[in-house]
């Protein structure tokens, strides 16, 4: 490669950072958000332990918004961006090695907590950086690349980190040191991406710390951007929409994994990690792209108040498949095919609600108000997903699934109560 390549510029073209910027947000966030369930559960934790304190480890993107002026503050993106890279690499090596100690679940929730931190902060810096090293007309380009390489990643943790840590436990014989090799194989990849930025990444005239920043105008009141968005026609109605218009989606999947590695005498399926890593990872993810592709495409050309009830229903129906799954038992052939319509269903349903939250957030702060609507949404899958351990372990599976069926309900009615006009979304009570 030319070493000239290699030399500092303010810009670059986009296609040689871009891909591995979203690539490495979505590794860590999949890894701590989808993968670590998978690892504690064939570790030997039980089902409400799992949820109850993995689900905590979204409050730092629950949160992230309260500590994003400092990082607009202090320091430029880029040098935000590789120093959270180079935390995140020392991070999943000492989260690898905990597997191997006695106390290993809450040293590794521990320092998987500080890896989450990090995470958000990574989304903050790079969220920042994409708007300041592209040009306007870059960023419309590249923002659906945002997401492939965002989704790439979740193949890549969910499917092929999950089918490799599974091929070494038949290998090996043993967890704990297939998840230690695993997360190691992941720090080396990170670290790899790392390197690569540290060298590539542009160094945009712009990116200048606020404090360093002479173009940089005086700071609205946080208080009043807050209170702005509250202010909104028919919040309550909004809130409601946005906490629980997936509440019961979210519930199934932090359990669905689980029910899949389970135990026929515990009521699951038995399945491997190898097999469950192939039907999420590969096929899954697969489907939930294909979803979400299609799912934008339906919002053109029907537009978004048209197609919610469709998408809605397109989300939720296909939860019933895990009732079916949990009383019958299926072949393994029909448990790749009905997740794969239960994903495809999830990424299309998906779609309409991440539409609608960038839908209301208009006006000056629309992308402070964006932090807060996902942010909200990030409250509400912690909830979920914080008491769905403790209910299964109460009800069993069948029944569990039978009131994630019930919980679509609620959600889908917020629909009915939100408001569409723009104009209206935007007055202020």
């Amino acid at each position: 490669m030319n070493f000239m390549f290699f030399k500092k510029s303010e810009s670059r073209n986009p296609w040689s950072f871009i891909p591995t910027l979203y690539f490495a947000q979505g590794l860590p966030n999949v890894i701590i958000t989808g993968v670590l369930d998978i690892v504690y559960k064939t570790m030997g934790i039980e089902n409400d332990q799992i949820t109850t304190w993995t689900s905590l480890l979204n409050f730092p993107w629950t949160l992230k918004m309260f500590w994003a002026p400092f990082v607009d503050i202090y320091l430029t993106k880029r040098k935000w961006i590789i120093f959270t890279q180079l935390l995140m690499v020392g991070c999943l090596f000492a989260a690898g090695f905990s597997l191997q100690l006695p106390s290993f679940f809450f040293l590794s929730l521990s320092l998987f907590a500080v890896a989450a931190f990090i995470s958000a902060t990574y989304d903050i810096a790079a969220d920042g950086f994409y708007m300041l090293a592209l040009s306007p007309e870059q960023q419309a380009l590249f923002v659906g690349m945002r997401s492939v390489f965002f989704r790439i990643s979740m193949i890549f943790a969910t499917g092929f980190l999950v089918i490799f840590a599974g091929q070494l436990q038949e290998t090996l014989g043993n967890i704990p040191l297939s998840w230690t090799l695993t997360l190691c194989l992941a720090a080396i990849i990170y670290g790899g991406t790392f390197i690569y930025h540290h060298f590539v990444l542009p160094y945009p005239r712009v990116d200048l710390p606020r404090v360093q920043n002479p173009e940089a105008s005086e700071v609205t009141p946080y208080s009043e951007i807050i209170s702005s968005y509250f202010r909104k026609y028919k919040i309550v109605a909004i809130l409601a929409f946005i906490l629980l218009y997936r509440f019961a989606e979210v519930m199934l999947g932090k359990i669905g994994k689980l029910f899949l590695l389970d135990e026929v005498a515990k009521g699951g399926l038995a399945l491997s990690t190898k097999e469950v890593g192939s039907i999420y990872g590969t096929f899954g993810v697969a489907s939930l792209l294909v979803g979400g592709v299609l799912g934008g495409m339906f919002i053109s050309k029907y537009g978004l108040k048209k197609s919610f009830w469709p998408m809605a229903l397109a989300l939720n129906l296909p939860n019933v498949f895990y009732v079916y799954m949990a009383y019958v038992h299926p072949p393994i052939q029909w448990v790749y095919l009905l997740v794969s319509i239960e994903q495809f269903g999830y990424g299309f349903g998906f779609t309409a609600f991440m539409v609608y939250l960038m839908y209301i957030c208009t006006g000056e702060y629309k992308t402070s108000h964006y932090a807060v609507s996902t942010g909200l949404m990030a409250f509400g899958k912690m909830f979920a997903e914080y008491i769905s351990g403790p209910i299964q372990m109460n009800v069993g599976y069948p029944v569990f699934f039978i009131i994630v069926c019930l919980l679509t309900i609620p959600g889908m009615l917020t629909i009915l109560f939100i408001p569409f006009n723009e104009e209206r979304t935007r007055q202020e009570t």
